[in-house]
């Protein structure tokens, strides 16, 4: 199950990384926004110059996946 709707639209980096920010505008509170959205952003950087299409797909389907997790564990903490 995907924390929001249109997980399975994400094709691209670009289109992977406005959706993992969406994602972070759902956790309880400001300070663990930035956290996770500066977590976002760096690894955005650091997987800027990945070329191979296959690598791409498992980075998008994992970071989803993570995404996931993140949601669910703080919805159990509330």
């Amino acid at each position: 199950m995907a924390p929001l709707p249109g997980a399975e639209l994400v094709q691209r980096p670009l289109q992977l990384y406005r959706y993992l920010l969406r994602c972070c505008r759902q956790l309880p509170t400001k300070g663990i926004q930035e956290h996770y959205k500066h977590a976002v952003r760096q690894n955005f950087l650091v997987h800027a110059d990945e070329d191979d299409p296959e690598r791409i797909r498992q980075i998008i389907q994992r970071a989803i996946e993570d995404a996931d997790w993140i949601l669910n564990k703080y919805k159990k903490q509330n």
